[in-house]
């Protein structure tokens, strides 16, 4: 096949939501990068393609796609004890990655409303007629299954005590901050599809996403953008520090300046963010990164999120591979230094991590990148569901406080499962 897809301008009436319910009914492995709901701006693409592998030799330092920025390539994620194996943190067994190599693809520019279709010429006829009769934007289903609660891998209280103990490695100076997570299980058949509508209609996000590739299924209402190279400008944009939203203007907005001002969220987000500047000094050109956005609030239907954008120019050669190298996992998942992090947290956490934590998105074919991290998110396997949630422990975190921002976060996956927070998880103490 052509290195690049050739790209049909279509009607645009075509609608993402219509086009990925018609072709996940007749696609075992298929794709949707999703804007989210009523996006204003941003792209979302819709596809599928042939199982594959993450393209380590593509070079990011070429010149940024013209038009339309996934023009062919791979869709597909990186599960996280994959990439601590790599970076040489101890590991449960790796859940393993999966990608695809991108046969078909719709692209949906939301600021202007126009559409492409992109395969290849043989194919485009054919594909171009199949996107341009999806039109009518699916309802929201509802739950339709007996409720089920899910089970935890950690109490709050066990969970508290592992926070103390993350205390204790900081004190030790054995660690600037630890991002403590832990999982919480579904058990039974799930409606992958109707859970994703769920979710997307509950948290919209700009870096959301279905990718179901080799019968597992990744759902994902993102927030936080890992990787974005084009151009030869690699950027990052961690997220560290969260408040619950409030149905009340004027308590919402309190939340929010709060967080904003808050010192411990500040030196959680800093942290990562000195990080990260030092992940991406080892592919990027010396003196070229640059902080383009320190402790910016942005706000989501559940939560405001305390964000950062850290940027710089790509070496010359640099591939994906040492791209991924030098920067996976994510800061923002591990903390700081992050090799003793990630040791310490494989002993404290009691279990994989699997695609949680990790990242998914798109590579394309000229070397753009564009990479969320999983979370806020359900990975689909089998006969279960798991929905991994966390946050980054500093000396000055309070156990109650941790504990209840997890349940914050579990809460949204949970429910477009149509699963209930176990019964601890979810006391109104702890929200």
């Amino acid at each position: 096949m052509p290195e690049r897809l050739t790209a049909r301008a279509l009607p645009g009436d075509a609608d993402p939501a219509a086009l990925f319910l018609a072709l996940e009914a007749v696609c075992p492995d298929v794709f949707w990068l999703d804007a989210g709901a009523a996006a204003q701006e941003g792209w979302s693409f819709v596809g599928t393609g042939g199982v594959s592998s993450l393209p380590d030799a593509v070079r990011v330092d070429g010149a940024a796609a013209s038009g339309i920025p996934f023009q062919g390539g791979w869709v597909g994620w990186c599960d996280y004890e994959s990439g601590a194996r790599t970076a040489g943190a101890p590991t449960a067994d790796a859940e393993g990655d999966a990608w695809l190599r991108v046969t078909r693809a719709a692209a949906f520019e939301h600021a202007t409303g126009r559409v492409w279709a992109l395969a290849d010429d043989e194919d485009l006829d054919e594909w171009s007629a199949f996107v341009s009769e999806r039109r009518t934007p699916p309802p929201v289903p509802p739950v339709t299954t007996v409720p089920r609660t899910a089970e935890a891998r950690h109490t709050p209280g066990e969970y508290a005590d592992l926070i103390e103990q993350c205390r204790e490695l900081i004190r030790a100076g054995i660690a600037y901050q630890l991002c403590l997570t832990t999982r919480f299980t579904v058990r039974g058949r799930q409606d992958e599809v109707g859970s994703y509508l769920r979710l997307r209609a509950a948290t919209p996000a700009h870096h959301g996403g279905f990718l179901r590739i080799g019968g597992r299924a990744l759902l994902s209402a993102s927030p936080e953008q890992f990787l974005h190279a084009s151009g030869g400008v690699i950027r990052t944009r961690p997220i560290k520090g969260t408040r619950p939203r409030s149905a009340d203007p004027a308590a919402d907005a309190a939340l929010a300046a709060e967080l904003q001002a808050d010192p411990k969220e500040r030196a959680e987000n800093v942290m990562i963010v000195d990080l990260m500047r030092n992940d991406l000094s080892r592919v990027c050109e010396p003196g070229s990164i640059r902080v383009d956005g320190l402790w910016v609030v942005e706000s989501y239907p559940e939560v405001h999120q305390l964000v950062s954008t850290v940027s710089g120019t790509a070496a010359a050669g640099t591939t994906v591979g040492d791209l991924m190298a030098a920067t996976f996992p994510a800061g923002s998942m591990t903390g700081a230094p992050k090799l003793s992090a990630m040791t310490r947290l494989h002993d404290l956490e009691g279990g994989p991590r699997g695609v949680y934590a990790g990242c998914f998105g798109y590579v394309g074919v000229n070397g753009d990148v564009d990479l969320a991290m999983v979370i806020r998110s359900i990975l689909i396997d089998d006969e279960q569901a798991v929905v991994g949630a966390g946050g980054g422990i500093t000396w000055r975190s309070v156990a109650a406080s941790e504990v209840a921002e997890v349940a914050t976060k579990a809460r949204a996956p949970l429910a477009a499962l149509g699963a209930e927070t176990p019964a601890l998880w979810g006391s109104d103490i702890l929200n």
